[in-house]
């Protein structure tokens, strides 16, 4: 999880100043990310298990801030192309497109993973405060090795990342209705930044 904030931190500075929600600052959402980062790493170490209201909090205003910045910047790469604006060259274009996109799918892996059965501290002791959101092909598996298995972020990246190639969550069921919606939002996003992105690039040729 850490790994994949600190990527959407440095994807940042790979974006055009006329496509950033801090144009005139580009240092203060990276430096925001990181100090929330730090902060959750100091207050639980290792592995998230902490079951901490506050910690929870930092949490959801850290994803939610990667949220609306990605969400500013997909808005005016949307806007941008349907006005036919000019982006130098194809390469360049596909290039914000796809860093537009990589930190979509980041952002939607962090909300699977912090809201699925309540949380990761949730999860890791096995007190849900909520119903699962996804069912895993693992906890179907017949085995003692998989019967303490319970998801980390990898597999909510997974979930995030085949939503947002194949616009469907393959091996991974949606069982709430929340997070049917979600995987539907995901997937249109990805569907509309793909299409517009590719086929702006091929007229730019």
């Amino acid at each position: 999880m850490a790994l994949a904030v600190m990527v959407a931190a440095g994807l940042y500075f790979a974006i055009p100043a006329e496509f950033r929600m801090f144009a005139a600052a580009e240092f203060i959402y990276p430096a925001f990310l990181l100090v929330l980062l730090v902060v959750l790493i100091i207050g639980d170490p290792g592995r998230v298990d902490r079951d901490s209201r506050w910690l929870r909090i930092t949490t959801g205003v850290m994803i939610a801030t990667i949220t609306v910045v990605t969400a500013i910047s997909a808005v005016r790469l949307v806007v941008a192309i349907l006005q036919g604006a000019e982006f130098g060259s194809p390469a360049a274009l596909l290039r914000l497109g796809a860093v537009v996109w990589v930190t979509t799918v980041i952002a939607y892996a962090l909300w699977y993973w912090h809201l699925d059965c309540g949380g990761p501290a949730a999860r890791a002791h096995g007190t849900f405060r909520m119903l699962p959101a996804f069912r895993f092909p693992e906890q179907d598996i017949d085995s003692p090795v998989y019967a303490a298995w319970n998801p980390q972020f990898i597999d909510y990246l997974a979930l995030s990342f085949n939503t947002a190639t194949a616009f469907s969550p393959t091996d991974v069921s949606a069982v709430r209705h929340w997070s049917k919606l979600w995987l539907i939002t995901e997937s249109a996003i990805s569907l509309s930044l793909v299409a517009l992105v590719v086929a702006r690039a091929i007229n730019l040729m």
